[in-house]
């Protein structure tokens, strides 16, 4: 018999195959709304809704993430994305490579899982990657962090940036899409502001210094960073050096 992709047993990877994995304090206060409940999931998770939420770039900022990589790649994604992107992920590396998804929400593995379920290169699991240490695998091709950096405290934010390149072999990529400041003529700068003060209270603290400068091990790294949308996204790639 064939075994079921979908079946939780197969998409744990040992060390992290965490039994009771705690929801962090911060997403439970800032973000149970928007992860945390089956009823918003349902809404949210829909590729028109994502792409209101990012003024219509939603496509094209995931296919530039998903292109940073190639087919026969082992990839690791650092949390579920809503709408279609671990779906791109898991197309892009195709059956001869792998795809694991990270989420500290079981929710969020859950509805992983169902939308992965097609496809035997891809699992899924839960574990927090706030926890400090918590190297998931040091031999990933690459690593993507889609959107996540913006929703997490600073501390924790550090951890991840951390422990995501601590994941990347000799000679492997991390790329990190997020938000940017915008420039100052860039017409939703105040709009955005209002966002953030009302739905996203740390998304202001990732701006105050680069991505990669929440980690010591950057400084193993080739760093490009590029921004769109008048500055709004960046998009941050890193190349261990050896």
């Amino acid at each position: 018999m064939e075994p079921n992709p979908a079946d939780p047993a197969l998409h744990v990877p040992g060390p992290l195959a965490a039994r009771d994995v705690a929801i962090p304090a911060y997403l439970r206060h800032a973000y149970s709304w928007a992860y945390l409940d089956p009823r918003t999931l349902r809404w949210l998770d829909r590729p028109g809704v994502v792409s209101a939420i990012l003024w219509g770039n939603a496509d094209r900022l995931m296919r530039d993430a998903v292109a940073e990589f190639a087919p026969g790649q082992r990839v690791l994604q650092a949390a579920c994305v809503y709408g279609g992107f671990s779906v791109l992920l898991a197309q892009r590396v195709g059956a001869r490579g792998a795809l694991d998804v990270v989420d500290v929400a079981a929710l969020q593995v859950a509805n992983a899982r169902r939308k992965l379920a097609g496809f035997r290169q891809a699992r899924v699991w839960q574990a927090d990657l706030s926890v400090s240490g918590c190297v998931v695998d040091d031999g990933y091709d690459g690593v993507c962090c889609f959107f996540l950096l913006h929703e997490v405290p600073e501390a924790e934010r550090c951890r991840i940036v951390d422990n995501l390149l601590a994941a990347v072999r000799p000679g492997g990529r991390i790329v990190f899409v997020d938000y940017h400041r915008a420039h100052g003529w860039h017409p939703l700068r105040p709009v955005m502001s209002l966002v953030f003060r009302s739905f996203e209270p740390y998304a202001q603290s990732l701006f105050g210094a680069a991505i990669e400068s929440r980690s010591a091990r950057s400084a193993g790294f080739e760093w490009t960073k590029t921004t769109c949308f008048g500055g709004l996204y960046q998009k941050l790639v890193g190349t261990r050096r050896g």
